[in-house]
């Protein structure tokens, strides 16, 4: 099962209750000692269980800092029961605090923020998408773009695009990036009958212009935006570059065809995330066809002409965890740090870290942490590195009783 097929079930099935451009560049200015390879949960969500998670439910995108050292992001159920868009401030005893910014209704205001991560711009506000709602009430609604901003005390959502289910996409899914202008732009998941999108969003007088710029089946993926403003994305065979052609639309090349190895379907996950030699590193969350290999990690080259050079550095088999369905992050030393859905010794996932390469271009595992499920359980989203190289996430499950089925929780990790 892909991950589209995956989370579109889990979104389905699953009742609780009634029921950035600034993310990676900031530092985090408050730093607290901590054990080697030691997770540290900063937050339980709907620790109490029950069918009201005021506090937001399902944790799965990854989180952004502000320059403060607040962190944000999304929870995919809870709130009013179709999700929330949180906070948590660091409280000057070594905690931290949990605040609600949006709590969805359901209906024109969005639902379910599925791998929805918020990103700032320069003024303080929030950028993310909420996968249903919009021009209906949940599950009928497509799916919207929206902006919180600071008022006051509060926060003020603005429904900035909701989608028609037309040429224009339905089900966005993952975050959004913006460029320098204040464009956004972001991919839609599609359904059986619309294929997915990848979408420009661009200020207009006093709305928003929506933008179709490449039809194609991302599953959800997200995307990545170079220094010259090019776009690149993953669908489910292929990795993209999407390139400006001057007249205000867009040049679509594939750069690689993923081919089918060891009877695994690639299924590349995630955003892609660039080095500093211009390579980009990404995953493939794996589909059994055969003997069972969990997804890898891969490398891709930019080449004189043609595809780019793919080499898979590092692949997954159940004990180090398996299914890795978000990117990865890198540190400045080129290490690379992630997470797998499921997998590791109670098969909860895991936090992985990779070094290298060796002489023929191969990683080997320099870090394993493992979910045991009170302390969290099936990581979905990427993770953020702060100033001293603490990695911080989401589960989107465990926590709570102690028993694994909780609400998820934010964690911290130390190398």
């Amino acid at each position: 099962m892909n991950s589209t097929a995956q989370h579109r079930s889990w979104i389905g099935t699953l009742t609780f209750g009634a029921l950035t451009l600034l993310a990676l560049s900031v530092l985090l200015l408050i730093t607290r000692p901590a054990s080697a390879q030691s997770e540290t949960v900063l937050y339980y969500f709907c620790s109490v269980g029950g069918a009201n998670c005021s506090d937001g439910a399902r944790p799965t995108s990854r989180l952004t800092f502000d320059s403060s050292g607040n962190l944000y992001g999304t929870t995919a159920y809870g709130g009013r029961g179709y999700g929330t868009v949180f906070e948590l401030s660091p409280n000057g005893k070594g905690g931290w605090e949990e605040k609600v910014l949006h709590s969805f209704s359901g209906g024109k205001d969005g639902a379910n923020p599925y791998l929805s991560y918020v990103i700032l711009d320069s003024a303080g506000n929030l950028y993310g998408t909420a996968y249903y709602g919009g021009r209906a009430h949940a599950p009928d609604g497509f799916g919207i773009v929206f902006k919180l901003s600071p008022v006051g005390k509060s926060w003020k959502e603005t429904v900035l695009y909701s989608f028609a289910g037309g040429t224009d996409g339905v089900f966005p899914v993952n975050g959004l990036i913006m460029d320098a202008q204040g464009n956004l732009y972001g991919t839609t998941a599609g359904n059986s009958s619309i294929k997915g999108t990848v979408f420009e969003l661009s200020p207009s007088g006093n709305g928003w212009k929506q933008q179709t710029i490449y039809t194609v089946a991302t599953d959800g993926a997200g995307l990545t935006m170079d220094p010259a403003g090019n776009i690149f994305g993953v669908s489910r065979w292929t990795a993209f570059e999407l390139s400006p052609n001057g007249d205000g639309g867009w040049n679509p090349t594939v750069i690689y065809t993923f081919k089918t190895k060891q009877k695994q379907s690639p299924n590349p996950e995630g955003t892609l995330v660039f080095d500093g030699a211009g390579n980009l590193f990404g995953t493939t969350f794996g589909v059994t066809l055969g003997n069972y290999t969990g997804g890898y990690v891969y490398e891709l080259s930019p080449t004189v002409e043609g595809p780019w050079a793919f080499k898979d550095i590092f692949t997954f088999v159940s004990q180090y965890g398996f299914s890795p369905q978000a990117g990865v992050v890198l540190d400045a030393a080129g290490n690379i740090y992630g997470t797998t859905a499921f997998g590791g010794e109670s098969n909860n996932g895991v936090v992985f870290g990779l070094v290298g390469p060796d002489k023929i271009g191969r990683y080997k595992e320099k870090l394993k942490l493992d979910f045991k499920g009170p302390d969290g359980a099936e990581p979905l989203g990427s993770l953020i590195l702060d100033s001293a190289g603490n990695l911080y996430g989401t589960a989107s499950t465990g926590g709570g009783t102690g028993d694994g089925t909780g609400g998820g929780v934010v964690f911290e990790v130390t190398p």
